[in-house]
């Protein structure tokens, strides 16, 4: 006989779940090992009730999930963590896979999903969405494995037109406010640029914009030359 998937649910809504631990309890192989309602920590839960694999919200609210997944992986590699969210960004993505993550599954996923990311993952699979793995996700992960993003990871990604002219206008020190003017842009405006660039180049504050722009000036002029993208 088959053993049983083990299984806790770290989820601070206890609609969503009790939820989800009603509908994966109907199935033979997976045995949900959480208990609503409980006050325990996360990282006692897991100490107390051993499980193969975790299926936890990206979102928590009374602590980092991050910072969560790290202690769990470094006090019991060999539970299998599964991170749910609404829509995971690229960032999410790195920064949760360097921490041990196995596989992530959207929250509005179907059962079938569900049940196949878990099954999968219990087995020893990394698994993500289909929608997000079109894009950077294989070079990502890899990249994550070697615990580094190489430029093949940052060529990957198309910058708009407008995009560029902000990286370039930060790497010349100027202010949200002073791109806005030069680009005839709200200042709103040119603070979503950031934020999408930020968000592509997987990067945190406007310092490693203009360090990218400065070390990858040939691939700024290249891609300005081929993109099709304007806006």
């Amino acid at each position: 006989m088959t053993e049983k998937i083990k299984l806790l649910i770290i989820e601070d809504n206890p609609l969503l779940r009790e939820g989800i631990s009603a509908i994966l309890s109907r199935n033979s192989d997976i045995q949900v090992v959480s208990g609503p309602g409980s006050r325990k920590k996360p990282i006692q839960k897991v100490r107390d009730l051993r499980p193969n694999v975790l299926l936890l919200d990206l979102g928590l609210r009374s602590q980092s999930s991050l910072e969560l997944v790290r202690s769990i992986k470094s006090d019991f590699p060999n539970v299998k963590v599964i991170v749910m969210d609404l829509a995971p960004t690229e960032t999410d993505i790195l920064l949760f896979v360097r921490a041990g993550v196995s596989g992530f599954v959207l929250k509005g996923a179907t059962t079938e999903d569900f049940l196949r990311t878990i099954r999968a993952v219990s087995r020893g699979k990394k698994v993500l969405p289909h929608l997000m793995t079109e894009s950077l996700f294989s070079q990502i992960v890899e990249q994550a494995v070697n615990g580094k993003i190489t430029s093949r990871v940052k060529e990957a990604v198309r910058m708009t037109r407008r995009e560029r002219q902000v990286i370039s206008l930060i790497a010349e020190g100027l202010s949200n406010k002073e791109i806005a003017d030069n680009l005839h842009l709200s200042t709103y405006t040119v603070k979503s640029h950031v934020h999408n660039i930020l968000e592509k180049l997987l990067l945190r504050s406007r310092v490693q914009i203009a360090k990218y722009a400065l070390t990858n000036a040939e691939l700024m002029e290249a891609e300005e030359s081929i993109s099709l993208i304007e806006e």
